[in-house]
């Protein structure tokens, strides 16, 4: 029976490889210079920290410009709340990644609202579509290409 996965997955050397470069472009930026404006990473979290807002927005276009230069698709990012002091505003930037339960819940309830034939299971972060013919598997996967889901889907595991 063929079968696929659904996932959501961010190659996080490539996530790494675009922070440094962002790094070394605030770093050389004029408008940056003589600032404390930095980026981290720390696990699945980009940290951004600059003495505006202002300054923080910015930081947050040129990582995305790094990221995407780089083809991570941006709409796996999802920035946190800002934190504002006297001295400088720190934010974070959270690199999503697999389906969390009610987005594949709502992913299955679109599929079986298309009445395809096929059976679809959540795996943890990742849902399984299997069908009895390739066909129907492929109408999902242009199903789901068109919804409007705001992270980034990926179809591995192909078996037939």
């Amino acid at each position: 029976m063929p079968s696929f996965d659904v996932v959501s997955e961010v190659d996080m050397q490539e996530v790494r490889n675009a922070v440094n470069q962002a790094v070394r472009e605030v770093e050389t930026r004029f408008d940056f210079k003589g600032t404390d404006a930095t980026f981290s990473l720390e696990d699945a979290t980009v940290m951004m920290r600059a003495p505006s807002k202002f300054q923080l927005d910015q930081m947050y276009d040129i990582l995305t410009a790094k990221l995407a230069g780089r083809k991570v698709n941006v709409k796996c990012l999802e920035r946190q709340p800002l934190q504002e002091n006297v001295s400088d505003a720190r934010q974070g930037v959270v690199v999503r990644q697999g389906i969390e339960a009610e987005l594949a819940r709502d992913l299955v309830k679109l599929v079986k609202q298309a009445k395809l034939k096929t059976q679809v299971a959540i795996q943890g972060d990742q849902l399984r579509v299997s069908g009895k013919k390739r066909d129907v598997l492929q109408d999902v996967i242009g199903l789901l290409k068109e919804a409007k889901v705001d992270l980034p889907l990926q179809f591995t595991n192909f078996r037939d």
